[in-house]
């Protein structure tokens, strides 16, 4: 602000008090975190609202993974913009977790869902050494339209059997359902450990007003789900 005397004494108290809990939760996650063993950094950063996806993007430029937990959401306007955040700004992967314990980066079964956009084959392109792994991996199309080509998903699936990934293709019609109900019912179905798709195929201000996929997924993952865009 330009005149630092118009600042309230109410706001400088709150935002005391804010840093003071910032600097105890940067010490107990270094507590944690050092008697665990393994090589880390603790970054602890006071954002302002309007900063907040540019400051968690670029931290997470340097990570290979953001992992989202459900600690967020307690503060679901703090959770969004982190997760937006990390998706826009970053260049990495968003794996957003139903709870800790499920959360995995070594899945037995892997459902990818395909729509032939730019964001789903970074998707795939991101963890295809996740999914040489998996046991196996679905990847599915919704109501797949001809844009999909003469028989959909089979280029995409062609190209993953290339690199040694054991893939089935499943094209599924919607009967009325949401995309997102048929991909969640899916994965339960085939006892999938985590979801990969392709996020924010529509801008953020259409996925908010009308709805969408990936909106849908941020706002209740039935088990993990990795986002790229």
């Amino acid at each position: 602000m330009g005149d630092l005397a118009a600042i309230s004494a109410a706001w400088i108290d709150s935002r005391d008090g804010d840093l003071e809990q910032l600097r105890h939760a940067v010490r107990e996650a270094n507590e944690i975190l050092g008697s665990a063993g393994i090589s880390f950094d603790v970054v602890g950063r006071y954002s302002e609202t309007m900063r907040l996806g540019q400051d968690i993007g670029e931290r997470a430029r340097y990570a290979d993974v953001t992992l989202i937990g459900t600690s967020l959401r307690v503060d679901e306007l703090l959770r969004r913009g982190v997760i937006e955040g990390a998706l826009f700004y970053s260049a990495r992967p968003v794996l957003l977790a139903s709870d800790l314990r499920s959360a995995t980066l070594q899945p037995k079964n892997v459902l990818v869902a395909w729509n032939s956009t730019v964001e789903s084959a970074r998707a795939v392109r991101e963890t295809l050494d996740m999914m040489k792994n998996a046991e196996g991996v679905n990847l599915v199309l919704v109501d797949p339209k001809t844009k999909n080509g003469e028989e959909p998903g089979a280029d995409v699936a062609t190209y993953l059997a290339r690199h040694g990934v054991k893939v089935t293709v499943d094209r599924l019609p919607s009967a009325g359902r949401t995309v997102e109900e048929v991909l969640a019912q899916h994965a339960h179905d085939a006892s999938a450990d985590l979801i990969v798709i392709g996020a924010y195929g529509h801008s953020r201000i259409r996925e908010r007003v009308f709805g969408g996929v990936t909106k849908a997924m941020i706002d209740a993952p039935a088990i993990p789900v990795l986002m790229v865009r």
